[in-house]
């Protein structure tokens, strides 16, 4: 969205005419009526001036309806792109879109500062502002700030020029920032030896878990994904203005080979980003800066589109592809890795409605890391330890949990809360078959108390509790509180959620 202040009316009609001949953006004009007197030589509406002409056509049958309709319109990500203004919405017009202002137009003083301020407001689409002066009117900048705070003195509004300081930055100053903003960002792979290898790179920034004193699970590369994820929107945010600027190419500063290595670290340190958005199972979007990145990418340095895929690609296939027999020692390692951390995420966040196979699962991965360390010479070895744990895991039964439930989600946990709360003795007195079957039963009572009680979480367990207890206290030899506690594990796998499923 970009706005275009200018002096006459006749010229914003030719400016809008010159767009809509580009056929690249869509345009609309906002002006006040013209004096119908000026330029009349003759009756004839034919012969009226272009400015007149254009007003009746447009805008004459409702003036303040035709306005209010192109303002409403600049205010959504439709056309028109670009709105055309004579000596009209420089003051009290406020749109956040407003990302660009072409002035063709002298202004000075407080009217100065006032038009700057329609791009400067905050949206989510917009790293900053841009002005385009064609009247070299910024250069008078200084003066308006100074005459901004003497009218603040008078009026006793309270400003003061400090609260204009940085308003505006010369984009031939911004670019200069661009080789900071290149070692910032390479300085975070400084422990990388082999810069052609990709995998080290990988390694720099994939989940590495740790516990801290409390037993909490942290990751310890986290932070350092944060750090490359902020460096890389700087970096490649001051080259897409970089690019778009003249006097960039003109800095003898900045060689086409300094330049073309700028483009290939953006473009291989987004494809990097990527993958490290895959490989910590992030949500890989593109917020609106990134999309612009992409787009420059996309045509400054490989010149073509990116062809968006049909339908869903799972992420997690990304990194299983590929025969492991023929990856190297550092790629083996990095899928490990993966691995490790894709079995973590799934304990930590897929099987909270089923306790038994969580603890379970968790043990196996302490007790998988352990034998690894042993294997540290033996990469694939390893890789094949925690391929193995992951198909167990994504398979759903934890050892001990009969065949016959497998299928039965809802069944499987709630057999494995008879094996949380009772002593080894008493389940194998009550035997796999029987428990099997009670486990069926306490999922079917779930699952209608689900649908009679759809609305009241509290009505659901009210109903569990009391179709269940004296099952469980007749079941397990009127034993109060084994049966208790098997219902109050039952009632923690119903609040997960566990039957729902799908």
């Amino acid at each position: 969205k970009a706005q275009l202040a200018t002096d006459g009316k006749l010229s914003a009609i030719r400016y809008k005419e010159a767009l809509d001949a580009t056929g690249m953006v869509s345009s609309a004009v906002v002006i006040s009526a013209p004096d119908t007197r000026e330029g009349h030589r003759s009756a004839d509406e034919t012969e009226q001036p272009a400015v007149q002409k254009w007003w009746k056509e447009n805008a004459e049958a409702d003036p303040q309806g035709y306005e209010a309709k192109m303002i409403g319109d600049f205010a959504t990500d439709g056309a028109p792109e670009i709105l055309i203004v004579v000596d009209k919405l420089l003051t009290g017009f406020d749109e956040p879109r407003n990302a660009v202002l072409y002035i063709d137009k002298s202004l000075k003083g407080h009217n100065l500062i006032q038009a700057i301020s329609r791009v400067n407001r905050l949206h989510d689409s917009k790293q900053c502002g841009i002005l385009i002066d064609y009247r070299g009117i910024l250069a008078e900048l200084d003066t308006s700030i100074q005459d901004y705070e003497a009218l603040a003195e008078q009026t006793r509004a309270g400003y003061d020029a400090e609260d204009l300081a940085g308003l505006v930055s010369n984009v031939s100053t911004e670019y200069k920032r661009l080789p900071a903003l290149h070692e910032a960002l390479w300085a975070i792979f400084s422990s990388v030896k082999n810069r052609s290898d990709f995998e080290q790179f990988r390694r720099i920034l994939i989940p590495v878990y740790a516990t801290d004193e409390a037993g909490v699970s942290f990751d310890q590369n986290w932070e350092t994904r944060e750090d490359f994820y902020d460096a890389l929107t700087k970096f490649g945010m001051c080259l897409k203005l970089a690019l778009a600027s003249r006097s960039f190419f003109e800095d003898g500063a900045f060689s086409e080979e300094t330049i073309g290595a700028y483009k290939r670290d953006l473009r291989f340190f987004s494809e990097l980003r990527i993958q490290a958005k895959n490989d910590a199972r992030e949500i890989v979007d593109f917020s609106i800066y990134e999309e612009q990145i992409r787009r420059m990418l996309d045509r400054q340095v490989i010149g073509r589109e990116i062809a968006e895929p049909e339908g869903v690609i799972p992420l997690d296939a990304l990194a299983r592809s590929g025969n492991p027999e023929t990856w190297t020692e550092e790629k083996t390692r990095t899928e490990t890795d993966l691995i490790k951390t894709r079995v973590r995420k799934t304990i930590e966040e897929s099987l909270n409605d089923d306790p038994y196979a969580r603890t379970v699962f968790s043990d196996l991965l302490e007790q998988a890391i352990k034998e690894a360390e042993a294997l540290f010479d033996h990469p694939l070895r390893q890789y094949t330890l925690f391929k193995a744990l992951e198909e167990q895991v994504e398979a759903g039964a934890a050892p001990d949990i009969p065949a016959r439930l497998a299928d039965k989600p809802g069944a499987r946990a709630f057999y494995g809360a008879f094996l949380l709360e009772l002593d080894p003795k008493t389940v194998a007195s009550l035997g796999e078959a029987a428990l099997s079957e009670e486990a069926e039963h306490v999922d079917r009572i779930v699952v209608d108390a689900k649908r009679r009680h759809s609305i009241s979480t509290a009505n659901i367990e009210n109903e569990i509790r009391r179709a269940l207890l004296p099952r469980l206290f007749g079941l397990l030899g009127n034993d109060l509180d084994s049966a208790n506690a098997v219902l109050g594990r039952i009632v923690e796998i119903v609040r997960a959620g566990s039957t729902e499923r799908e």
